[in-house]
């Protein structure tokens, strides 16, 4: 099961032209057609993340129009890039919400979807499968969110967990100084507390996916950690690893999800090997699971490379597509099915066997944690489990 280089490929619109399908959106309006809004980054610091989530989405509406939609119901998506912009994402989805769209899905960045969420929460809206969201997002209070991946407090549990299998009780934290990063580091230290295990020696901060990182590297090598938790996006991280190992690190690495996976190993090539990297979605290389072979096979006839991220979209435009069968099928020819019924729909689906993955759209804290995977890399690109 080796990485594959190739380039996440976009379906080919600019960011100004997806922005610009006012036509499609009216045509959506009407017919039975639900109209989703989703603003994700496309440019920018997390683009490459943003494009193999957003087109693994697309793969999956696209196959399931084709069929005639779910239940009948086609699933049109309006997409605007927001650069990794919260400011950017809180905007767009105003726009959505105005333009009337059924549904907000696939927002990416813990910053993004908080500042999203803030100008949605009181108007009803789904607002379904946010990639990489804060732990406030996974809140009850939050009742019209509606969660693909377990919450970063689940993550935390997990690596956090690990450490302890291995007597690792020097943990420092290396994160960005944004909302996931400071989400992240709030998430690790709750979970030291929740596992009665020794605090933090250091943390430090960097800028968002940057390589300047010199100063966080000699904050944390004071300290003497065993085991370095990362918390950011892939040019930081690899920029962090190697110039942490340059200075004599000899510990362990761990990172999370949203470090993306793929675009880390390109960064890192060989130097990969032996970092322990969280995953949340069953592997795009497992052709052992239904979902995952389903997926392939619909991948194998684009150009897009397999990808965590990918796989992630997928996983969410498939269970957005179930809830419409559901709230369609309690609709039972009154009229498509609105943002209520949508709801309710969504709050039904605790357990739903996604072809052998296992999806709760309304986990509680810890309840996701068995369904985060802990994998390493060698130095030629084979996962380890």
């Amino acid at each position: 099961m080796q990485f594959n280089r190739r380039r996440f490929i976009h379906t080919g619109l600019s960011g100004a032209a997806l922005v610009a399908s006012s036509a499609l959106f009216a045509q959506a309006k009407g017919g039975r057609k639900l109209l989703l809004g989703q603003s994700v980054p496309l440019t920018g610091a997390a683009d490459q993340i943003g494009l193999a989530y957003f087109n693994g989405a697309k793969m999956y509406f696209d196959a399931i129009n084709a069929k005639n939609g779910a239940a009948g119901y086609k699933i049109e998506v309006k997409t605007m890039d927001d650069g990794y912009s919260a400011t950017r994402a809180a905007a767009n989805a105003k726009l959505f919400i105005n333009e009337g769209v059924d549904a907000l899905f696939g927002f990416a960045g813990t910053a993004s979807c908080d500042a999203a969420y803030a100008v949605t929460k009181t108007s009803g809206i789904p607002f379904f499968a946010p990639f990489a969201a804060s732990d406030s997002l996974h809140d009850a209070a939050s009742s019209n969110v509606f969660h693909v991946r377990p919450a970063l407090s689940d993550e935390a549990y997990k690596v956090v967990r690990h450490c302890a299998t291995i007597n690792q009780d020097r943990i420092a934290v290396f994160a960005e100084e944004d909302a996931m990063g400071r989400a992240g580091m709030a998430a690790i230290t709750q979970a030291l507390v929740d596992l009665k295990r020794p605090p933090l020696v250091a943390s430090a901060l960097s800028s968002v996916n940057s390589d300047k990182v010199d100063a966080a590297v000699a904050a944390l090598m004071k300290a003497n950690p065993q085991a370095i938790i990362q918390v950011s996006l892939f040019n930081s991280s690899a920029a962090f690893i190697r110039k942490a190992r340059q200075a004599g690190f000899g510990g362990q690495f761990l990172t999370f999800s949203v470090v993306g996976i793929d675009p880390l190993f390109s960064a890192l090539g060989k130097e990969i090997g032996g970092i322990v990297i969280s995953q949340v979605m069953p592997s795009p290389r497992s052709i052992g699971t239904p979902l995952v072979k389903e997926y392939l096979d619909v991948l194998n006839q684009t150009d897009q490379a397999p990808s965590y991220e990918s796989v992630e979209g997928y996983v969410a435009a498939r269970a957005f597509a179930e809830g419409v069968r559901r709230a369609a099928q309690a609709e039972s020819g009154k009229g498509k099915p609105d943002r209520g019924g949508l709801q309710k729909a969504f709050e039904s689906m605790t357990d739903y066997d996604m072809r052998g993955f296992r999806v709760n759209l309304r986990a509680k804290k810890y309840e996701s944690v068995g369904a985060v995977d802990l994998v390493t890399i060698t130095p030629e690109g084979k996962v380890l489990r």
